[in-house]
């Protein structure tokens, strides 16, 4: 049974109070850098800069930022949410597929939604949900057992609920949806058991599905060869993390997981396209435009699954639509977004499995990094140089921000039986170097060479997104539970504060009544911030 909480008096008095949201069109959604007060899609805006225009916090006095509310969040699991702003109204999402509706100015509740989720779920690495999408009246979530449902904005209605796959073979939603047009698209996740990754979009009014493009090419398809034997079936490749849109060429791009199983390339043989790779696909039909595969053959789980950022600037004298990434695997890349092309790629983190990138951007591999029976020491370690956490840009710095970790795992091989509903992993990693010894920073990184410009470290390592904004700030966290503000041109720390709890999830900024706020998901609890008054 669903169980749908409208909380009547205090509600109806807040929302008269913060006044209707106005509807989220496609074309707001297009020109979202022009409403800096709102955040209203997963990444901020299409193009997934998480750059806002906002400045009334500023380098000079982001140091007299107080606490103006918190919300304890009811949950045993870290939040991961990236909270949605329309207007004041704040949408927040849970772990367990709950929504909440708050008013931005005090974090006071609208309303509750509860998906009621099976006893029984397939999930790799806990209960978890990053966000959700807006179009119109609608908000969209994906859930654990792999449904895509709508709601009502104004109560939190469930207003239709479609099944995008089978939650007991392994499938299950875990990031916030995108809407591109009049559709809402999702990724799933399960690369580790054994699922066949795709991306879907659906009916924004309906939750009818328009188009699916797996991530693995079927039998008689381009690609289907590097995969040996029948091991396509399995292989994985999932889309567990949300992906960003460029309105003018009509283009999604989205990133794609590990190869299965994880550890144990032997029953796999071959490059495994397009595992690890960002794809192109056209908006209206889910056509491959084209595909750039980072890692090849990956035995080391290190997904492409980082959010692709979309930047126009000057790449070898001349300006460039690029598409930026820092991938799990250690190398920093800017390709073509247009056409594809691998333009540069540098290692922004410690890596010991590539010689070099080739002029195709080709991995050159070392010897002797794979996993094997008795183990194998490989920098990055499984959880990467980088990973599903955001990263941003500045325009006005021209700097790429990133949270990178330079740490180190053994890498085990073991047998790999594909079993449907249970784990395919084939071997594991092991860590026997305590985390906190390697160096956790935010690094900045110039688009065009890829050189380092300053970074800022941390400890412990950290799994924080990051935001830029115009105010000169690059603001993040830490599993210590600090909240940081940066100057994004130096790195200098401008701000810090400890909010108790470990920092998962990607800050936002929006304004209400003339007032610029931060928000950050910490621990069990959500947190916003505005300067002294």
């Amino acid at each position: 049974m669903v169980f749908h909480v409208l909380l009547s008096a205090v509600a109806a008095g807040v929302w008269a109070q913060a006044g209707e949201p106005s509807p989220v069109t496609y074309d707001r959604l297009v020109h979202a850098d022009d409403d800096p007060a709102n955040w209203i899609t997963y990444s901020g805006q299409y193009h997934a800069q998480r750059f806002s225009r906002l400045d009334q916090i500023n380098a000079d006095n982001v140091n007299q930022l107080q606490l103006k509310w918190v919300r304890q969040l009811q949950t045993l699991s870290a939040v991961e949410t990236t909270p949605l702003v329309v207007d004041g109204v704040m949408y927040v999402t849970m772990p367990d597929d709950v929504v909440l509706a708050l008013d931005a100015r005090t974090g006071l509740p609208f309303w509750t939604y509860h998906y009621p989720l099976p006893d029984q779920l397939m999930l790799c690495c806990g209960k978890q949900n990053r966000g959700a999408a807006i179009l119109g009246d609608k908000l969209y979530l994906g859930t654990l057992d792999a449904h895509l449902i709508a709601l009502d904005i104004k109560t939190g209605e469930l207003l239709w609920d479609t099944e995008v796959a089978r939650g007991l073979s392994g499938y299950s939603i875990t990031a916030a949806p995108l809407v591109v047009k009049d559709m809402v698209l999702t990724g799933i996740a399960g690369g580790e058991y054994g699922i066949r990754g795709f991306v879907d979009a659906y009916d924004a009014e309906t939750g009818e599905r328009r188009w699916r493009t797996f991530t693995i090419p079927g039998e008689g398809e381009p690609g289907n060869d590097t995969w040996e034997g029948d091991s396509w079936r399995t292989g994985g490749a999932p889309t567990w993390v949300t992906g960003s849109y460029d309105p003018e060429l009509e283009l999604v791009y989205w990133g794609t997981g590990n190869p299965g199983p994880d550890w144990n390339g032997e029953v796999r043989k071959g490059d495994n396209l397009y595992s690890d790779s960002v794809l192109a696909l056209d908006a209206d039909t889910g056509n491959l435009e084209w595909h750039f595969q980072f890692t090849p053959h990956d035995v080391h789980d290190w997904d492409a699954c980082q959010v692709p950022v979309l930047v126009d600037t000057e790449l070898g004298g001349r300006q460039r639509k690029l598409l930026l990434l820092a991938n799990r695997n250690g190398f920093f890349y800017a390709l073509d977004r247009e056409t594809g092309e691998f333009l540069r790629g540098t290692a922004f983190a410690k890596q010991t499995w590539a010689e070099r990138l080739d002029e195709s951007g080709r991995p050159v591999r070392l010897p002797d990094t794979f996993p094997s029976p008795e183990g194998t020491l490989v920098f990055p370690s499984v959880n990467g140089a980088a990973n599903w956490w955001s990263p941003a840009y500045s325009p006005e710095t021209d700097l790429f921000y990133a949270m990178s970790y330079d740490g180190a795992d053994t890498y085990y091989m073991a047998e790999g039986e594909y079993r449907e509903g249970e784990l395919f992993v084939g071997g594991y990693p092991r860590r026997t170097v305590p985390q906190d010894r390697y160096v956790s920073a935010v690094r900045a990184l110039d688009p065009a060479t890829g050189e380092l410009k300053w970074e800022y470290r941390v400890q412990p390592k950290s799994t924080s997104g990051l935001l830029a904004t115009a105010g000169n700030l690059v603001v993040g966290g830490t599993r210590a539970g600090n909240a940081f503000a940066l100057d994004a041109r130096t790195g200098k720390e401008l701000w810090h504060v400890n909010i108790g709890g470990n920092v998962h999830a990607g800050p936002i900024t929006f304004e209400v009544d003339g007032k610029q706020y931060l928000t950050i998901a910490a621990g069990h609890a959500l947190f916003t911030f505005g300067l002294a008054e």
